[in-house]
């Protein structure tokens, strides 16, 4: 089946025919062109060569099927050989080619590895000659007596003595700082916590006098305490109340203690109130 298919298939082994033609057509439409007419004449070339094949293939198929195969002609088989020669002498010579290239390639990286080799060394004995060490210089013997007396005094020394002598220059000067802040803290004055009470005296009714209740009130003697602005205050049916300000140290007076001095006055006081009452 496939030997009488390639016996009757000619579009592909005339196609270099159909180039031709078209190629001398442009020629004479555009003028020859040198560069592109080399080119389409080496592609036309490679393709007669590959249809001739393709021709010398089917009609040894051909001869090999038909009556009159041993008869078949020898100058395309003798062409076919010799181009087939040439394709294998290419390919040795590109084989080489890329032989050589693998070649260098294979120096190039051992020299690479060489280089990588060598550059770690190079730089650790490459400070080695930065470093240079200074001559010395011959010292006179006077000066070297000097120095022989110097390193027997320091022998002479006592290191220990000198270490607890310097502790107990600095334990004593720890304790005179110490001494100075106690006392610069002791004549310091100490804040005294303070407050602003507001108090509401009730009397009785509208008849008690409201200024001898204010007497009675401000007559209150404390350590700590300071009697301030007062004023009276209508709760209704013509009865006032008066309202007064003071100020206390927290420490020394409370405010039970205040109503409790306060609601002694029984003919004129019927209740205390504080009615406000803040930190200083």
């Amino acid at each position: 089946m496939a030997t009488n298919f390639l016996v009757h298939e000619k579009v592909w082994f005339d196609k270099f025919k159909y180039d031709d033609a078209e190629r001398k057509f442009y020629e004479q439409m555009n003028g020859p062109v040198a560069g592109s007419s080399r080119q389409e004449n080496g592609a036309s070339v490679i393709l007669r060569d590959i249809a001739r094949a393709r021709e010398n293939i089917q009609k040894s198929l051909a001869g090999s099927s038909g009556p009159g195969a041993s008869s078949g002609p020898s100058g395309d088989h003798s062409e076919l050989v010799i181009r087939i020669a040439s394709l294998e002498v290419e390919n040795q010579s590109l084989r080489g080619v890329v032989q050589d290239l693998q070649q260098a390639v294979s120096k190039l990286e051992a020299r690479l590895s060489a280089l990588e080799k060598t550059s770690p060394a190079h730089r650790a004995t490459a400070p080695q000659t930065q470093h240079v060490s200074p001559m010395r210089q011959v010292e006179p013997p006077s000066r070297k007596a000097a120095t022989a007396t110097e390193d027997d005094e320091d022998d002479d020394i006592d290191l220990f003595g000198s270490d607890e002598e310097e502790d107990k220059e600095a334990a004593r000067l720890r304790e005179e700082r110490l001494r100075q802040y106690a006392e610069k803290k002791a004549k310091k004055p100490a804040l005294v916590a303070k407050s602003s009470i507001l108090l509401d005296v009730k009397p009785w009714d509208d008849e008690t006098d409201m200024a001898q209740l204010e007497a009675c009130v401000r007559s209150i003697q404390l350590d700590g305490l300071t009697w301030g602005g007062s004023k009276l205050v209508p709760v209704g049916y013509g009865i006032r109340k008066l309202q007064i300000q003071c100020v206390v140290e927290d420490d020394k007076v409370g405010t039970d203690l205040l109503e409790e001095e306060i609601t002694k006055f029984e003919e004129h006081v019927q209740s205390v109130d504080i009615a406000a009452f803040n930190k200083i």
